[in-house]
Parts: structure tokens; C-alpha cells; sequence
């Protein structure tokens, strides 16, 4: 339902990366965490879990997190700040169920994806939380589509409003739930590394030592996909 490309232009009028000084690879920011759990542990398959249901529930909640995380900031993501669905030269493009390319700006493209998302996590025959109900055979197929969804939602809110997360003192928040999700999706593949390259310079900073981070207190990670159970109602 959507792809994207690179773009020569500079969206949004930002300088090209090798240009422009990414403050959130500065390392006063990027030790922030609202924990120091070592993700890497906590993204495993527990014994006795199904996997699709460890998928779901995970995947559920990295929706809710990303959104939340999202509304923070989305003040300032308008069509005139925003005018591209962009990060660093890397251009995103939505496309309609017909595979028509749609034209639009940071805004309603994430619009598109929490839409698309919400649909899909609420439909009893993608995400089944009834007793006897099985998961589709395109199950894992959805999960990666709607990791890719969120991946550029939080690499957008990296370049282009972490300004705003900082002023709002949420760049903890942030830095846990990146952590957290792209180790999540590491240890089932889920997204692939071609995708994900675009913050790969983030990705090394905020995910070595297993995505243990550098201060701040204990706390419910921003990406914690213990917090919604998706079990099935038995």
C-alpha cells in the first residue's frame, strides 16, 4: 500500500545529511532513557508462547506507543512545516488500495499509516483475541508491513521535529521506544536493513549493549510491549 524512494531534492528545505548536524546523535541525548532494561533480553520469545501471539502483542503495542509518542509532538508537524513524508533524502509516498500514488504531507501520511494500522489491529480476522480463532497464514507478512509503517514515523520524528521532543523534554521516551522496537524487530526480522538504513547511525548508538541506556530511572519503557496483553480471551 505504500513505498518509497530517494529523493535528490532537499525536502523541506533541510540541508542534505552530510550537511546538516543531526542533533540527536549528540551523545548528551542519546544516553536519555527512561530505563536501563537491556531490550535484547526482553524482545525474546518466552518459553511456552505462541509466536503469533507474541507478535501481536507486541506489534499492538509498538502501534499505540508510536502514536502516542507521535501526538506529542504533531502540533508541529503540519502540511507547511511538513510539506513531504520526509527523513534525511529519503522521500516516502503513499499508495491507495488501487496502488495509486497519492500525493501528501508528513500529516496525512502518518494519518494513512495510523489509519491503515488501527484497521488492521482491530480486525478480529488479522489480530484474533478470541479463543479458537487462528491467525491468517499472511500474518507475519501484515506484522512487517505495519513495522515498516511505524519505522518511518519515528525516523520522521527523529529528522524533523526532535527539536520539539527535546523542548518537551520526551527525547527519553523516544530514545526507549526506537531501542526497544528496532530490537524487537531485529530478533524476528521484521524490517529489512535496506529500509531501516536511512538511521543506521542512530540505530548503533542507541541499540549496542543490547539497547541499555546510559541514565535516567526505572520506569515503563516507551516501547514496553509487556503493557497491553494481546492474549486471547479464553
Amino acid at each position: 500500500m505504500y513505498s518509497c524512494r530517494k529523493s535528490k531534492a532537499k525536502p523541506n528545505g533541510k540541508k542534505p545529511a552530510a550537511e546538516e548536524k543531526k542533533m540527536y546523535l549528540e551523545p548528551e541525548y542519546t544516553r536519555s532513557r527512561i530505563t536501563d532494561v537491556g531490550f535484547k533480553e526482553l524482545v525474546v520469545l518466552p518459553r511456552e508462547i505462541d509466536l503469533n501471539e507474541w507478535l501481536a502483542s507486541n506489534t499492538t503495542t509498538f502501534f499505540h506507543h508510536v502514536n502516542l509518542q507521535y501526538s506529542t509532538i504533531s502540533e508541529f508537524c503540519t502540511g507547511e512545516a511538513c510539506q513531504t513524508m520526509a527523513v534525511c533524502n529519503t522521500q516516502y509516498y503513499w499508495y491507495d488500495e488501487r496502488g495509486k500514488k497519492v500525493k501528501c504531507t508528513a500529516p496525512q501520511y502518518v494519518d494513512f499509516v495510523m489509519s491503515s494500522v488501527q484497521k488492521l489491529v482491530t480486525d478480529e480476522d488479522v489480530f484474533p483475541t478470541k479463543y479458537g480463532r487462528e491467525f491468517p497464514s499472511s500474518f507475519e507478512a501484515l506484522v512487517k508491513k505495519i513495522c515498516k509503517y511505524l519505522f518511518h514515523v519515528l525516523a520522521h520524528i527523529y529528522w524533523s521535529h526532535f527539536k520539539e521532543t527535546l523542548a518537551l523534554e520526551l527525547h527519553g521516551h523516544l530514545n526507549t521506544l526506537y531501542a526497544h522496537f528496532i530490537l524487537f524487530a531485529r530478533e524476528f526480522n521484521l524490517l529489512d536493513p535496506k529500509e531501516t538504513a536511512v538511521m543506521d547511525d542512530l540505530t548503533e548508538v542507541l541499540c549496542s549493549g543490547g539497547g541499555r541506556g546510559g541514565g535516567g530511572g526505572a520506569g515503563a519503557s516507551g516501547g514496553g510491549a509487556g503493557a497491553q496483553n494481546h492474549g486471547k480471551e479464553r
